[in-house]
C-alpha cells in the first residue's frame, strides 16, 4: 500500500507560517523543528498525544526530541510545577530542591558532585571547562557525526559561523576508529583533557558504540591523563544511570538534560568529586560558571518527579516497548537502528519520511527519530507500528 505525499503548497499559504517569517529567519528559531516547507504548529499536548493549530491530533513520537519521558501534562509532574511557580519560581539565592535533585542524582548514577544548567548545549561545554580547569590541558577530542550541542567548540569546524581556530582545539576523529585514536593521543597526548562520546549518537544514526572501542578509549586516555565525558543528554534515558553503565567504561563526567527536567529547560554534570570541585568557589581561582535561571525551583521540582516516576521498571518497561517495535519494524521491511525507548528510522528523503507519518498521525523527529514515552499505550503503540510500516512504503521515502 502507498500513500501520495502531502499537499506541500497547501500547507505553505499557512498564515502562521507567513507571520513567522516576517519576524524570525526562515519562520523558526529551532534549526531542529524545521521541515521544508515549513512546520505545522503545536497548540496543546495530553498524555501520548499532541494537537497542531489544524486540529489534528498525532502520536507524540517526537516528545520535545526525547525531553518528554512521561509525555505531555502528566498530573505528578504538573502538580509538582505548578506548587514551585506558586512559592516563587526563581531567586537569586540557592534553594532546598537543587539539593534533593543533586542527592536524587547522585543516588541513581554514582557520581559524588553534580552542577545544574538550563540545557544540553551548557552542560557539555561546563563539562568541556571542568575537564580543562582539571587538567590544565586544552584540547578535547570528539567524533564525527555526533551532536553535542550548538557551542563552537561541539560544532563541525566547518559549519557556518565557526572560527578555524576552532581545529586548533579540537580534534574530530572518526568514532570506531581505533588506529586513528592512538594516533592522535601519540601526537597530541599530552595536551588533551578530554575525550567526549556519545555512546548512542543521534545524528550519526542511533548506531550504538562497540564496547570493546570504548573500552580500549578509556586505556588510551587514562594513559596519556586524559579524562573520559559521555555525553548522556539523550542517552540517560536508556538505563537507570545512564547508558555509560551498560558499557566496560567508567567516566570521569557525564553531561545530561532533557527528561531530567520534567518538560523544562535543563542541563546536568555529574562527576568525580576531584573534577568537579574545579567549581568550589571557596578555592583559589575556582571555575565560574554562572546561570540566571540555573538550578531554578520549577525545573528542580518538575525534573525531580519525573526522575523518581521514571524507576527501574518503567525503564525496563519503556526499553522493552522500544526493542519490540524496532524488531516489528525490521520484521517488516523498514530499516531501523537505536537502542530501548529510542529508534531511528532509516531513509533517504527523512522530509518526506516525516510527513509521510505526519498525515498518518505520528509526529517524529526531523531526522526519523522515534521517542516512545510511559504515556503511550499498547494500541498507540501499534498504531505508530502501522503508519512506520505505511509510511516507509511510500516510493519517496524508499
Amino acid at each position: 500500500m502507498t500513500h501520495p505525499l502531502p499537499d506541500r503548497p497547501r500547507r505553505s499559504d499557512s498564515p502562521l507560517a507567513r507571520r513567522a517569517q516576517h519576524v524570525m529567519p526562515g519562520g523558526i528559531t529551532r534549526s531542529t523543528v524545521y521541515v521544508p516547507p515549513h512546520p505545522p504548529y503545536a497548540v496543546s499536548g495530553s498524555g501520548a498525544v499532541l494537537t497542531d493549530h489544524l486540529g489534528n491530533q498525532l502520536i507524540d513520537c517526537n516528545n520535545n526530541y526525547t525531553s518528554l519521558i512521561h509525555g505531555h501534562s502528566h498530573p505528578a509532574i504538573e502538580t509538582a510545577a505548578m506548587s514551585a511557580i506558586r512559592t516563587g519560581s526563581a531567586f537569586g539565592l540557592p534553594t532546598r530542591s537543587e539539593i534533593e535533585f543533586a542527592e536524587l542524582l547522585s543516588q541513581r548514577t554514582g557520581f559524588e558532585k553534580w552542577r545544574f544548567c538550563n540545557s544540553g548545549t551548557e552542560a557539555v561545554l561546563m563539562l568541556v571547562r571542568a575537564a580543562r580547569a582539571h587538567t590544565g590541558r586544552q584540547k578535547i577530542v570528539r567524533f564525527a557525526g555526533s551532536y553535542h550541542g550548538t557551542g563552537d567548540e561541539l560544532a563541525s569546524a566547518n559549519t557556518p559561523g565557526v572560527p578555524s581556530w576552532i581545529e586548533k582545539s579540537v580534534l574530530e576523529l572518526p568514532q570506531g576508529d581505533l588506529p586513528a585514536l592512538e594516533n592522535a593521543f601519540a601526537v597530541h597526548g599530552d595536551d588533551i583533557a578530554v575525550v567526549l562520546i556519545d555512546l548512542l549518537p543521534n545524528r550519526a544514526g542511533l548506531t550504538p558504540a562497540e564496547p570493546a572501542y570504548i573500552e580500549r578509549l578509556q586505556s588510551i586516555a587514562r594513559r596519556y591523563g586524559a579524562l573520559v565525558a559521555v555525553d548522556e543528554v539523550i542517552s540517560f534515558r536508556l538505563c537507570l544511570g545512564g547508558l555509560h553503565t551498560e558499557y566496560p567504561v567508567q567516566p570521569d563526567l557525564i553531561s545530561t538534560g532533557k527528561l531530567i527536567g520534567g518538560g523544562f529547560p535543563v542541563g546536568a554534570v555529574g562527576g568525580r568529586r576531584e573534577v568537579l570541585e574545579s567549581f568550589d568557589p571557596t578555592r583559589t581561582r575556582p571555575v565560574m560558571w554562572g546561570g540566571t535561571f540555573t538550578a531554578n525551583p520549577v525545573t528542580m521540582a518538575a525534573g525531580h518527579v519525573a526522575l523518581q516516576l521514571y524507576d527501574q521498571t518503567a525503564v525496563t518497561t519503556l526499553n522493552a516497548r522500544g526493542n519490540r517495535l524496532r524488531a516489528d519494524l525490521r520484521d517488516a521491511g523498514v530499516d531501523t537502528n537505536g537502542h530501548g525507548s529510542l529508534i531511528r528510522i532509516l531513509s533517504n528523503d527523512t522530509p518526506a519520511l516525516w510527513w509521510a507519518l505526519y498525515d498518518l498521525g505520528v509526529l517524529a523527529g526531523s531526522n526519523g527519530l522515534l521517542s516512545l514515552s510511559t504515556a503511550m499505550t499498547d494500541e498507540q503503540i501499534d498504531s505508530i507500528h502501522a503508519a512506520v510500516v505505511a509510511a516507509a512504503t511510500t516510493p519517496a521515502v524508499r
